[in-house]
């Protein structure tokens, strides 16, 4: 039997528990993706045959594969997520995404690369890098969270602060973790960057996406609503296909223009919901994002699974355990709280978003991305702390994530405030 074979019947598997597994954990206290992380977990721990086993699974030895895979998940996410978002863009509107992102995010970047530094004795490019890593919240594992579909209630999809919050953070926050990354491995191949090498290489990208996301979202969206052809009119086919060009097209052009590729495709699906709001196409490209999801997510746990059961934790410390528990659990609970006080969010509001910032493919997108372009120092320690730290967002958010964001929608503390 060769291993293609083996591969084939691994991914008929997987795409038949795909269907089956949602159904099976519905309103039980554990996720898809936590049953998917233990199932890999206990594969890995298998005594595989050759091929298998003996490390096969280390994403060290397959960064490009690893960067791919989770970068095609982040993309399509992203898309899906960006449609969901129905509040109107605002500064006061969306307060406590702007403070997530401009206090929680640096903060979080800065006291875990401290605490590499201190505890682990990275160098100063490693531990900004583990701090970069760990910043993303996830928009693929925190749908279970985040704003539904698009033809849901207004107040669930609109007037939700907590499910806005963790969407909208999640969606941007994925691309503004680029800069730091940069930053890292400039620190860590020793070159310095005065004020205009940070100009152009970190920030401006960042606007660049803004301004190729705005423009992209227009264009799409006049092609999917607008065009005056009923045979070009997207729309009219209900087709979920185009959803894959809302989140390759902007990402390609940002790209091509030097800019960031992963704000561009948030920012242009927040503009095609703005388009038309209420139009039923976009509950239709929302399904196909997340029958897409559903298969990568299995696909990205089973594989982290694997990883760990097949050594990947092997020569773990201590130390690194805590650091992981820590930046989860501890770091952005804290912080998180800290920066949304005053904020639209009220007291209940604001714990359940300081706490729910689950850590995911993003992680083991950038630590891909890096250690693939620069030879950084503790390479082994960033990948075991990364992988662990993700597996503990998947088991401890995963139980308490849904139960607790609806016991507070019950009691009405999700509504937002007047700031």
């Amino acid at each position: 039997m060769s291993s293609l074979t083996v591969l084939f019947g691994i991914a008929g598997l997987l795409a038949l528990a795909a269907a089956v597994v949602p159904k099976l954990v519905a309103e039980r206290p554990f996720s898809v993706p936590l049953v998917m992380l233990v199932a890999g977990i206990g594969l890995g721990l298998l005594p595989l045959p050759s091929p298998y086993g003996d490390s096969w699974s280390d994403p060290a030895a397959h960064l490009s594969g690893v960067e791919l895979f989770t970068q095609l998940g982040i993309l399509v996410a992203l898309a899906g997520a960006g449609l969901s978002v129905d509040r109107p863009f605002g500064l006061k509107r969306w307060d406590s995404t702007w403070r997530l992102l401009g206090l929680t995010m640096p903060l979080s970047i800065v006291a875990i690369a401290a605490l590499g530094y201190w505890w682990l004795a990275l160098t100063p490019g490693a531990a900004l890098l583990l701090g970069a890593v760990l910043a993303p919240t996830d928009p693929v594992l925190a749908g279970d969270v985040g704003v539904p579909a698009p033809d849901v209630e207004p107040e669930l999809a609109r007037d939700n602060e907590i499910r806005f919050t963790l969407t909208s953070e999640a969606g941007l926050n994925d691309g503004l973790t680029m800069p730091f990354v940069l930053l890292a491995l400039a620190l860590a191949g020793g070159s310095g960057m005065d004020f205009a090498d940070v100009l152009v290489d970190l920030v401006l990208p960042v606007a660049t996406g803004v301004v190729i996301g705005l423009a992209g979202g227009r264009a799409l969206g006049w092609a999917m609503f607008r065009t005056p052809s009923d045979r070009l009119r997207l729309a009219e086919y209900a087709d979920g296909l185009v959803l894959l060009a809302l989140a390759f097209l902007p990402y390609a052009v940002a790209e091509l223009c030097h800019g960031n590729g992963f704000v561009a495709v948030f920012v242009a699906a927040i503009v095609v919901r703005a388009q038309e709001r209420s139009h039923d196409y976009h509950g239709v490209l929302h399904a196909f994002g997340h029958q897409l999801e559903r298969l990568f997510v299995p696909l990205a746990l089973l594989g982290l699974g694997l990883a760990l059961g097949d050594g990947l934790l092997r020569g773990l410390r201590p130390v690194e355990v805590v650091i992981a528990v820590v930046a989860v659990l501890v770091v952005r609970p804290v912080l998180g709280w800290l920066s949304l006080i005053g904020s639209s969010a009220g007291g209940r509001a604001s714990a359940a978003i300081a706490f729910f910032g689950v850590r995911g493919i993003g992680t083991l997108y950038y630590l891909a991305y890096a250690l693939s372009r620069a030879d950084v120092d503790g390479q082994d320690a960033l990948w075991r702390i990364g992988a662990l730290a993700v597996a503990i967002s998947v088991l401890v958010h995963g139980i308490l994530a849904e139960p607790a964001i609806l016991r507070i929608e019950r009691a009405g503390g999700h509504t937002p405030r007047e700031v």
